[in-house]
């Protein structure tokens, strides 16, 4: 299968070390086409969050996605913030992302959250991999997405997340259209890696 060309400019990302091109290509895009996501490869996404590393191999991780114009994906739209609205619903799919939070003897499981992202990194990355690109949501109103999803109290909802195969930044209003193509940036490593607690700054 062909990827798409999802880099955002050409001189987009700049690294201090070499790492995997597929790390680089994974970016939260706003910008969808209207290219709808098969099933077949939405199954390959949710293949590879199951291979996420997780506490007592609890996998506590559970996706409820709504593909585009159903009433499921409608749901998760009504929930979201009114800035990721604007874009949002040209995304070809929208996932809801939820921890289940105890361990099946009723006991907190505190690395929950932890392995739900890690998982949600895993299906985004493979999704980088078949030229889809995803963008994770904090913006919603938790109380009112779980109360529709009827999640029950050992769960939450994490986040939702857009997915969608990349269209022209010129498609978006501003100031959407500016932030599709602003140059990635990320701390230098000295700035969150220490070897010595007198160095350390949190």
């Amino acid at each position: 299968m062909l990827k798409s060309n999802m880099k955002k400019h050409p001189k987009i990302v700049s690294t201090q070390y070499e790492i995997h091109p597929l790390l680089l290509d994974r970016w939260s895009a706003r910008s969808f086409s209207k290219k709808p996501i098969q099933i077949e490869t939405l199954n390959h996404l949710f293949e590879a969050a199951s291979w996420a590393a997780s506490s007592m191999n609890e996998q506590p991780w559970r996706f409820v996605f709504g593909a585009k114009d159903s009433e499921l994906f409608s749901l998760l739209y009504s929930t979201l913030a009114g800035g990721n609205q604007v874009w949002a619903k040209e995304a070809q799919v929208l996932i809801a992302v939820i921890a289940n939070t105890h361990f099946p003897d009723g006991s907190m499981n505190l690395h929950a959250w932890h392995d739900v992202g890690a998982a949600s990194t895993y299906l985004l990355l493979q999704a980088a991999e078949l030229g889809i690109l995803g963008h994770q949501m904090g913006g919603f109103n938790r109380e009112i997405a779980e109360s529709l999803l009827k999640i029950p109290n050992n769960c939450n909802i994490v986040s939702i997340i857009a997915l969608g195969y990349r269209d022209s930044h010129e498609l978006l209003p501003e100031p959407f259209k500016t932030r599709e193509i602003t140059p990635r940036t990320r701390k230098p490593i000295h700035a969150f890696v220490f070897d010595s607690l007198d160095k350390l700054s949190l």
